[in-house]
């Protein structure tokens, strides 16, 4: 049964293909494309592109990243006509619609060019990486890990969102470097030094509320000179950083 759409003079016809429909006005051709009642079949026009290393870095949720950044390239009618799947990219259209092909190619082509240099959003690096959402913004606050800068996006209806991007060629070099275990192994002393000091600190406390007036003594039991700075430096521990 024919479809008219509004006032435009566009009339939908079903194809002989269950699921895929063609729209026509008078003056040109366009297509509307129902993915989610389409049958593929193997006269399908088809097209794959292989997300490179460079782009992906081996991550599933850095793949869906470029293919959504892709997919949105294209008219809202064949969005569903691309889809993604171990780093892999695919297009397919029946073979009715030949020119609507050409013309999507051309648009994923060109979506795809310097795709390797797209910024790395935060669960991405997460899921490069291999690190906790602690993690990142720990080494973000101490500069071990690098932004590139700052974005803002849009939620529907929850105002705004602002977060840090990364340098996919930095992040590469982080991996290549295994340097995620090495932070690791710094946070672990820098966590056990940061005890000693608290318990150094408690100590001192203590002994001070149970002698608050008494001069301190050394071991042997001679009283101490007090020295310009030894306050602090009792305070803080031998190892207080500058």
């Amino acid at each position: 049964m024919p479809l008219m759409a509004g006032g435009d003079g566009l009339r939908a016809t079903l194809s002989s293909r269950s699921g895929w429909h063609r729209v026509a006005s008078r003056a040109s051709s366009a297509y509307f494309i129902d993915m989610d009642n389409a049958i593929a079949s193997d006269d399908d026009l088809v097209r794959t592109w292989s997300l490179p290393y460079a782009a992906r870095l081996g991550s599933s949720m850095r793949s869906k990243g470029l293919y959504m950044q892709v997919r949105a390239q294209l008219p809202k009618q064949m969005q569903k006509a691309l889809t993604v799947k171990a780093g892999e990219l695919s297009f397919r259209l029946p073979s009715d619609y030949s020119d609507a092909f050409v013309t999507a190619l051309t648009i994923i082509e060109k979506a795809l060019v310097g795709i390797e240099k797209r910024e790395v959003i935060p669960r991405e690096i997460e899921d490069i990486l291999g690190i906790s959402t602690t993690e990142r913004r720990r080494w973000l606050a101490d500069g071990r890990l690098p932004s590139l800068g700052t974005r803002t996006m849009k939620l529907r209806g929850r105002g705004t969102i602002t977060f840090h991007v990364f340098d996919p060629r930095v992040v590469e070099e982080i991996l290549d470097r295994d340097l995620v275990d090495a932070w690791r192994e710094q946070d672990v002393e820098r966590a056990a030094e940061n005890r000693r000091r608290a318990a150094w600190k408690a100590k001192l406390k203590r002994a001070e509320e149970k002698t608050p007036n008494a001069p301190a003594k050394d071991r042997d039991g001679a009283t101490r000179v007090k020295l310009r700075g030894w306050a602090a430096f009792e305070r803080d521990g031998p190892l207080r950083r500058s």
